[in-house]
């Protein structure tokens, strides 16, 4: 009893220390430093990632298939939850555009749906924190996340041509999209056009304006680096200032009578309650959908979206801590991920992920903490508190030319000249998942990971194997030796040493080898019967220990080893009569 109780004191202690609790609680480790500077810093990344969050949740909903204020719902939880539980200073987390567009295959633009699938989606995300399952990331290879990244930004891009056309009724499956849009170009709006047009074209001249101030000189005059500084801000809020003038023009026309442009339309007031999420529905028509059935309809879905979400904000996490000299907690991430979604859910958010565009703005604008993550969030609560009435006449194109200069950057025309470059075959899963997203981006991710998996199990199973002669074979295994393997290896000992005239001996030159399972075991077994038989010996050389306990532990029968490959070739020569009297001239 007391060994007992000692053991659970120990662990009480442990799990209660300084350190494990800072693990837990990021924010341990930076709020007793935190100062006036710090704080100025992040309310000022706050406030600027705030202009950018608000039409940018706004455009994404509409991106989803659900009304716009679900995007509003969705960007505000993030920041109070991250600034606990987060380890990257620099990540905001809140709706994304490729989220976006994975969520739209599933909820069908049911706000209920949306709901459970972000529950879901975070008890996933915990669950995998708390059993530390992120490494099932490292198996969705870099060709497959450029090639979706690639055919999302595309998918994205032309889906929100005919917001700026001002056609309705277009699907929202992409080859239908695609000739839906150009059949339906005659019923184009002249306003939607011309105000997209203009929309996208500021927003184009913003943003080469933006990339163009990092080239001016490093030692700038007063009045240039005050000039330099508006003109990035203007830059970086452009998203904002693009959604404020199009609502202004579209307003006035509103009020003169003239109806010109397609609008959001009639939005929801206020804050969304806070309230445990729905776990069923009832349709119009009175039909009851259970949750049950609603888990199922999202199928696929519960497993793509938590990974996507995981992986994409990871990644972002990883490369601003790259950036700015700081690591991060992969699985502490995905716990902070996890977490907010299932708070989400219960004020009617849809699953959110690090957005990229968004933590560039954070980061560039010198944000000191994930505290600033706070202060967007209340300019998020803010515009749902007292602005919501005047979202509802936001055109449609103008969110449209938002989205589009979105994810242009995530077109990367660059990749597959470098993926021919480096190696070819890896054009295969970055083509497969490319282009079977335009199908279903689901199936394209699928396709693109099962691609990889095959190349990655046919690369385990045909392992290099370099054989040269000493007067006996040395084999050189350049590779580990696992059971996918043993078949070719086997086959490639009795062609070279056993179907031979006469038979040869083999050293197994092993230092490469940190793992076998039984299978490779077995098969050993065998092979060193049928050296036996054929008079001819099989010795290992350069066994790592935790190998060689294994293969001691088996109890093979013949089973010898050496060293050193020196030791080993002096073992066969030794065995090898022929051998001895050939090489005792060259002793001389």
């Amino acid at each position: 009893m007391e060994s007992f109780s000692g053991s659970l004191r120990h662990v009480l202690v442990r799990c209660c220390s300084v350190s494990m609790l800072r693990s837990r609680l990021p924010v341990l480790t930076w709020l007793p430093a935190y100062s006036l500077t710090w704080m100025k810093m992040d309310i000022l990344a706050g406030l600027t990632v705030g202009m950018t969050t608000v039409p940018q949740a706004l455009a994404y909903a509409e991106v989803a298939g659900l009304p716009v204020q679900y995007g509003l719902y969705s960007s505000f939880m993030g920041g109070f939850v991250y600034c606990v539980f987060g380890t990257s200073k620099d990540i905001t987390l809140g709706p994304t555009a490729i989220m976006s567009l994975l969520c739209l295959s599933y909820i069908r633009g049911d706000p209920v749906y949306a709901v459970v699938l972000t529950l879901l989606c975070g008890i996933i995300q915990l669950t995998m924190a708390l059993l530390r399952l992120g490494f099932l990331l490292d198996f969705i290879s870099y060709p497959v996340i450029k090639g979706f990244t690639c055919a999302a930004a595309v998918t994205i891009g032309f889906g929100q041509v005919k917001n700026i056309l001002g056609v309705k009724d277009v699907p929202q499956q992409f080859f239908l999209q695609v000739y839906y849009t150009f059949h339906k170009l005659p019923e184009a709006r002249v306003g939607d056009v011309i105000l997209g047009l203009f929309c996208l074209f500021y927003l184009v001249m913003m943003m080469m304006m933006k990339s163009s101030l990092d080239s001016v000189e490093d030692n700038p005059s007063p009045v240039v680096k005050v000039s330099r500084r508006f003109l990035w801000t203007l830059a970086t809020i452009r998203n904002a200032l693009v959604v404020i003038a199009a609502t202004c023009v579209a307003y006035s026309f509103e009020v003169s009578g003239h109806d010109v442009f397609t609008l959001t339309g009639k939005t929801a007031a206020g804050l969304p309650p806070f309230s445990a999420p729905p776990l069923s529905e009832t349709t119009a028509n009175g039909t009851r959908i259970s949750f049950s059935k609603i888990a199922t309809d999202l199928g696929g879905g519960l497993a793509v979206i938590p990974l996507m979400g995981v992986l994409e904000s990871i990644a972002i996490a990883k490369a601003f801590g790259s950036k700015n000299n700081y690591r991060i907690n992969a699985n502490q991430e995905l716990f902070a991920i996890g977490l907010t979604n299932i708070l989400g859910s219960f004020v009617s958010a849809y699953p959110v992920t690090g957005s990229f565009g968004r933590t560039a703005v954070n980061s560039q604008t010198g944000v000191c903490t994930p505290a600033g993550g706070i202060v967007t969030g209340v300019i998020v609560l803010l515009s749902l508190a007292f602005l919501m009435p005047l979202f509802s006449f936001v055109p449609k194109a103008s969110l449209a030319a938002v989205i589009i200069c979105a994810v242009g950057p995530m077109l990367d025309f660059s990749v597959p000249p470098r993926l021919w470059r480096v190696r070819k075959l890896d054009l295969l899963p970055f083509s497969v998942t490319f282009l079977f997203s335009f199908w279903e981006v689901q199936y394209g991710i699928v396709g693109g990971v099962v691609v990889s998996g095959f190349m990655l199990l046919y690369q385990m199973s045909r392992p290099e194997l370099k054989v040269t002669d000493h007067g006996v074979l040395l084999m050189e295994l350049g590779s580990g030796l696992q059971f996918p393997a043993v078949e070719h290896f086997s086959g490639v000992l009795h062609t070279h040493a056993l179907h031979v005239s006469p038979p040869r001996c083999v050293l197994l030159d092993c230092q490469h080898v940190s793992g076998i399972d039984y299978t490779v075991v077995n098969e050993l077994r065998d092979l060193l019967k049928q050296f036996k038989l054929h008079d001819v010996s099989l010795v290992f050389s350069g066994l790592k220990i935790s190998v060689l306990e294994v293969l001691l532990a088996a109890d093979l029968p013949g089973f010898r080893h050496t060293d050193s490959l020196e030791a080993g070739l002096q073992i066969l020569m030794t065995d090898t009569p022929l051998l001895q009297s050939a090489a005792r001239p060259e002793t001389h």
